[in-house]
């Protein structure tokens, strides 16, 4: 909550039995300036709001329990960045995570983030340099290296090189890609992954090399696709808000003026961006879905 909350006369507004349902109703009225906190009481849990905008709060509830589980309902929490207060007696953080965890994302987003941290894993236990050598892009893109290891179009998105670039592009394809997979489907998701690593890793393979991998080019590509979605079809309630916008364009120009302390994959940054915004492009304009 706010620092204004202790000014705002909150009071009972509506109690809800189930958990997770009361915390996105809650958060969802943050989201919408409604001053708000759940409150555990017996086997039920208490929506309190602002006295002020109980009308309001009235009105978005209707809409909302009718389809508590709507996209826009989770993703005006994630924008909003606000967790809703809870006294101690409720579930503890480590489950209160790890529902929220497992609740957002879907069975493609957790597969890919999965193997990506088994990946990383087994490098730091000394297996790094088998597994890149086996999963790096191409020495030489030729006709016969690609139809005897195909996977190996994919295989640098899998690849992380410290704890700072896996928790950064792992936490961005988690939050992004379930947001993604919750509102269009697992398929959706599939299709811009495999087409932004690809379309990624070749550009970064014709600038510099095999010598790269992560998931960064296809963090990008989700960006760029909820980005323009949320633009050309706001209704659909795929949305990210602006701050983070201008945080991963400003990030990707910090790359391509080399100022970081990290090598960045520049070009895979910006052909994932521009193939996630293309797709989305295609899939509203042209698709009409």
């Amino acid at each position: 909550m706010s620092n204004t909350e202790t000014s705002i006369a909150l009071e009972a507004f509506v109690d809800i039995k189930h958990h997770n349902i009361a915390l996105l109703f809650c958060n969802f009225l943050i989201s919408q300036r409604i001053p708000a906190k759940v409150v555990p009481e017996d086997n039920t849990f208490v929506i309190f709001c602002d006295v002020n905008q109980r009308d309001k709060a009235k009105a978005i509830f209707e809409d909302f329990i009718k389809q508590p589980h709507h996209p826009k309902y989770q993703q005006a929490a994630w924008n909003n960045g606000e967790v809703a207060e809870i006294q101690n007696d409720g579930p503890s953080i480590f489950t209160q995570f790890k529902d929220q965890f497992f609740r957002h994302a879907g069975v493609v987003t957790l597969v890919i983030f999965a193997i990506c941290w088994f990946v990383f894993l087994l490098s730091l236990v000394g297996w790094g340099n088998t597994i890149f050598n086996e999963i790096s892009f191409f020495p030489q893109l030729t006709f016969d290296h690609l139809l005897e290891h195909p996977y190996r179009l994919l295989g640098p998105a899998f690849f992380h090189f410290s704890w700072m670039h896996i928790v950064f592009n792992t936490m961005w394809w988690w939050q992004i890609g379930g947001a993604i997979e919750r509102t269009l489907g697992k398929w959706a998701l599939v299709n811009l992954f495999l087409v932004s690593a690809i379309v990624s890793n070749f550009g970064q393979f014709i600038v510099s090399g095999p010598n790269f991998g992560g998931l960064s080019g296809v963090v990008y590509a989700l960006f760029g696709y909820v980005w323009w979605y949320g633009w050309l079809a706001p209704e659909k309630g795929l949305t990210i808000s602006k701050p983070i916008v201008g945080f991963l364009l400003f990030f990707m120009l910090l790359g391509f003026a080399d100022v970081l302390p990290v090598n960045m994959a520049n070009t895979a940054h910006l052909l994932g961006l521009v193939s996630g915004c293309g797709l989305a492009w295609f899939r509203i304009k042209v698709s009409k879905q």
